[in-house]
This record gives structure tokens, C-alpha cells and sequence, in this order.
């Protein structure tokens, strides 16, 4: 076998021109390959981001009325019967494997009765937590402080803002220690929080910024939960969120949350009108399965480049073919006098199997080079993601390596057949 590898490259150096030729199909179509598979999983990457989160794996678990969210302000008379949350309920969501923490929390959209000084908030998100809900999605603190706990044991009136809303509000202004109205009751601003860098979605058009801006436009506040009832006159029900132990067991974490959390009302399935029919439950938001149905729509797009460039791959079969039949024609006196001195059919067909395995996959690790930089050009001109493949890679190489033996193998055995005397007398 060694023996066979060094006249191997003995024949490919010899012809330097030809060789690089014949590889050529089989360069141009692994490349292609490298660089389109490159640039699917970079997409894919970005999608699973953009939608999910990078490493964040939080799921919303929120009431839904007829598969559509509600938030209890705006449906409170269908929100009799929804269970109490407490830290038990939480504890008992904890318990299962694919939940790494539990976490709930009131929220409201406001949009007026935010102001300080001459200046107000309209839209704003309001969030009535404790300071699990920063941590949960890593929010990072700027300036001032978390709660702590006399905020909640002596019902203080403090508030933590985001960087939006404090943009809105102080224009400039250091707003710690200063004091907002919120519908008229007073609040004194100890934090402010800002979103981790651990996701930034690509916003390209105005329904991916409704999508990832849209709820939160003029910012965010930060209320004790305690003083939730002060601000809203009525005892709302929590929502939920969770943070699952991995991105791939979203799915399944959010329909374990949603199962215990349905299991705590009264009634057999949820909420229930007169007529016994569902009206309110608990709902997780599958924001995976969305990643995968987009990604599943960008793989099968793709799969047809991939089939195109494959074309390429075959047609450098052929040319593999077609160079190795010239070597046979060139070679026949060699074999001939080969197979005079004793060399078996097997030692033929393995020499020349072995050159047409060893041109291809020249060509397959010189077509992985160049598909690698052509998938980070197409990733600077086309400003797309790239992430490449190892898998890929490998299979390149090892299917390029095939394709050599598979036409490799008619020239390889027409040199085996060769009779040793016509081929001494071949001219």
C-alpha cells in the first residue's frame, strides 16, 4: 500500500498540469459544498439566536385565553379560579431535570401615568418581581442597586429602570435616588439595568423589530411585587418563566412548567365559563420549535445548492475517469512487463486504484481550504453568518476519497485484464 501511494504521487507530480485539472471538478464541487453547508449552519446559528437566546434557554410560561396571551389587567374578569403561585409550585417545577429555575412575576404594559417632571413614559413594560427576574435574564446592573429585602418586608416604594426608560425619563439626569410618579404614587429609583451582551438580535426588517422590540419600546420598570396591589388596586395572578437546563430541552421545559402550573387549578382543565368551557391556562411559548421551523426552511432551500454543487463532484468523477484510462493506454508496456515478471491482477488494480483514491483526495482537502475561505468571503461580501462544519469537513474528504475508487475502478480493472503480451507488443 505504501509502495502504491508513492507511485501515486510519483504519477500525479509527473503530470502536474493534468493531475491539477482532473481535480479540478472535484475541488470546485467540495468547495461549493464546504461553503454552502458553511453558511447554512451560520444562519441556523442565528436564527436559534435571534429567537431563543444565546445561552439564555428562557421560556415564558403565561396565560393564554383560546391559545392567546392575556395579561391579567386586561382580563380580569376571566381570571377567577387561577391558581395561587407560590414557592412550592416553583420548587415543584425545579424538580424536574430539564428545569434549571423557576421564577414568576407580574407584568403590564402602562401607557400613561409615567412621568417625572415634565417628562412621561407611554408603553412602558411593568414588571412586578423580586431580583430573581433580573437574574434570570441577565440583566446587568449599571448604576445603584438590586432590592433588597426591607424593600419587600417594609412594602417600599422603589423601582429599578432600564437604560430605555431612563433615556426617556432623566434625558442625561443621574436617576438614582430620584423620585418618578407612577399613576401618582411616588417611587424612588435605587437601579438601573441594562440587557447582558449575550444576545443581540439582527434586526432587518420592521416585523423582526416588532418581534424583538416591539413589547418593551419605551422601557422597562422594575417594581417590588409586594407593592404590585398599591399600583393596580387588585391581586393579580404570576406569570412564569423559566430557565430550562439546555436550548434543546426548551420544548420539553416549558410543557413540564405548563403541565404543573394547569395542575394547580381547581377546575380539570383550567379556567372554565358557564358553559364549562376552557377559557384561561397557562401557555408556554415554544420559541425552539419556531428556530427549528425556520431553520428547517432554510436547510431544505439549501439541500438544492447542495445537490447542484454535487453535480460538479460527478462530472469530476468523470474527468477522474477519463485521466486514468490515459494512464492505462500510457502504462500498457509497464503493466505488461509487470505482469511478465509475476505482479498478480489484485497488485494492478490496487496501484491504480490507489492513484485515482489519492488524486481525489488531494482535490478534496485542496477543495475544503478553498471552500473554507470562500465561505468567509461570501460571509464579507454577503454580510451572512458562517460557522464551519468539522462533520462536514470530514465527509468531504472521505466522499471525495469514494469517488476516486468508484471511477477509478473501470480504468483500474481494464489494466488488471491487460494480457502481458499484447501489452509488451502495445506501441
Amino acid at each position: 500500500m505504501i509502495e502504491n501511494i508513492r507511485l501515486s504521487f510519483q504519477g500525479i507530480f509527473s503530470h502536474k498540469m493534468r493531475s491539477f485539472l482532473t481535480m479540478l471538478g472535484i475541488i470546485i464541487g467540495i468547495a461549493a459544498i464546504i461553503a454552502i453547508v458553511s453558511t447554512i449552519k451560520g444562519t441556523n446559528d442565528q436564527i436559534k439566536e435571534n429567537l431563543v437566546g444565546s445561552g439564555n434557554n428562557i421560556v415564558k410560561v403565561n396565560l393564554s385565553m383560546n391559545g392567546y396571551v392575556v395579561t391579567p389587567s386586561e382580563y380580569m374578569e376571566g381570571m377567577a379560579g387561577v391558581p395561587v403561585i407560590d414557592d412550592s409550585v416553583l420548587r415543584k417545577m425545579e424538580e424536574d431535570k430539564s428545569i434549571k429555575k423557576a421564577v414568576k412575576y407580574h407584568q403590564a404594559v402602562s401607557y400613561q401615568g409615567v412621568n417625572y417632571k415634565n417628562n412621561s413614559l407611554n408603553g412602558v413594560n411593568m414588571i412586578g418581581a423580586r431580583n430573581d427576574y433580573i437574574e434570570i435574564f441577565s440583566y446587568e446592573l449599571t448604576r445603584g442597586r438590586k432590592f433588597v429585602d426591607r424593600d419587600f418586608t417594609q412594602f417600599r416604594n422603589v423601582v429599578i429602570l432600564d437604560s430605555a426608560a431612563v433615556s426617556t425619563l432623566f434625558q442625561g439626569e443621574d436617576p438614582i435616588d430620584k423620585t418618578i410618579e407612577v399613576k401618582g404614587i411616588p417611587f424612588v429609583v435605587v437601579g438601573v439595568v441594562s440587557k447582558g451582551d449575550s444576545f443581540r438580535p439582527v434586526v432587518e426588517t420592521v416585523e423582526d423589530w416588532y418581534t424583538y422590540y416591539g413589547e418593551s419600546n419605551s422601557g422597562m420598570i422594575i417594581f417590588p411585587d409586594t407593592c404590585w396591589q398599591e399600583i393596580y388596586q387588585y391581586d393579580e395572578p404570576y406569570q412564569v418563566v423559566i430557565k430550562a437546563s439546555s436550548t434543546e430541552a426548551m420544548t420539553k421545559a416549558g410543557k413540564a412548567a405548563e403541565d404543573i402550573l394547569n395542575a394547580e387549578f381547581k377546575t380539570p382543565r383550567g379556567g372554565m365559563n358557564a358553559e364549562g368551557e376552557e377559557t384561561i391556562k397557562y401557555k408556554s411559548e415554544d420559541t425552539l420549535e419556531k428556530a427549528k421551523e425556520l431553520q428547517r426552511l432554510k436547510s431544505s432551500t439549501s439541500q438544492q445548492l447542495i445537490w447542484i454543487a454535487s453535480i460538479s463532484l460527478i462530472v469530476g468523477g468523470i474527468g477522474v475517469m477519463n485521466i486514468m484510462l490515459v494512464s492505462v493506454t500510457e502504462r500498457t508496456r509497464e503493466i505488461g512487463l509487470k505482469k511478465a515478471l509475476g505482479a498478480r491482477r489484485r497488485t494492478i488494480l490496487g496501484q491504480f486504484l490507489t492513484e485515482a483514491s489519492v488524486l481525489t483526495s488531494i482535490g478534496g482537502i485542496i477543495g475544503v481550504g478553498a471552500g473554507i475561505g470562500l465561505a468567509y468571503f461570501i460571509s464579507k461580501v454577503a454580510d451572512v453568518p458562517v460557522a464551519i462544519s468539522a462533520p462536514a469537513i470530514i465527509i468531504s474528504v472521505i466522499f471525495s476519497m469514494v469517488i476516486g475508487i468508484i471511477f477509478g475502478l473501470i480504468p483500474s480493472i481494464k489494466a488488471s485484464n491487460l494480457n502481458p503480451i499484447d501489452a509488451l507488443r502495445y506501441e
